[in-house]
């Protein structure tokens, strides 16, 4: 099967130019906190030739991360977290933002163990099937930050409640929802973050094949 390509030779799967094709002049550390802000200096090639003029740009830098909608395909419901988030608190909904569960992966830790240890850790349940989506760059233009993403059958029948760890001031209010409700509300509602709408939308996509027990092709 050939490659799909656009009308310029553009592929899907590989980009023309790579890490080879930057020359990153300075990087330096500006801010170390909770999360880091470096700036970095830098010139690319160019798909006209040549090189680009030197170009400076400060990068919000995280460690990769990992997010799971939580679906019980018995009972087709859905479970959603709620936490305070300091980002949307000009959101016209409120920063109580209805989430997938996600966390930061830890130095040593895969993708798949960092997902069960978050969904124990903010819903007080263990999965018993991982489905990988895809993993994405939250936004790319000013930000590193990797997420893996992921749907995770769960028995939901029993679940809700206030979770999270002490130690890290988590205040995490998990509630359990019927399927069709949460995806007919997800494009207007709280549910407002890219992690969650993402895999709503896969899991809008591949829903009755779960209830059928059918693999879907991630």
């Amino acid at each position: 099967m050939a490659k799909p390509s656009g009308v310029n030779g553009t592929s899907f799967t590989s980009a023309q130019f790579g890490r080879a094709d930057v020359k990153l002049l300075s990087s330096k550390v500006s801010f170390r906190g909770f999360f880091e802000l470096s700036v970095h200096r830098f010139r690319h090639r160019l798909f006209k030739g040549g090189w680009s003029g030197e170009i400076e740009r400060e990068v919000f830098t995280k460690t990769e991360a990992a997010a799971a909608v939580l679906y019980d395909p018995k009972n087709d419901l859905i479970a959603l977290i709620e936490q305070f988030r300091a980002g949307a608190v000009d959101s016209e909904y409120g920063p109580w933002c209805l989430e997938v569960v996600a966390g930061m992966i830890e130095p040593g830790e895969s993708p798949d163990d960092l997902i069960v240890r978050e969904i124990k850790e903010e819903a007080d349940v263990v999965p018993h099937k991982l489905h990988k989506i895809t993993a994405y760059y939250s936004t790319p233009g000013a930000c590193n930050e990797k997420i893996h993403l992921y749907c995770a059958e769960c028995d939901l029948s029993h679940s809700g409640g206030v979770h999270g760890l002490e130690s890290e001031n988590e205040d995490i209010l998990l509630s359990v929802f019927d399927a069709q409700e949460v995806l007919d509300a997800m494009l207007n509602s709280r549910m407002n973050n890219a992690a969650t709408l993402l895999a709503l939308q896969w899991l809008a996509m591949n829903r009755q094949q779960l209830r059928s027990g059918v693999a879907p092709n991630c």
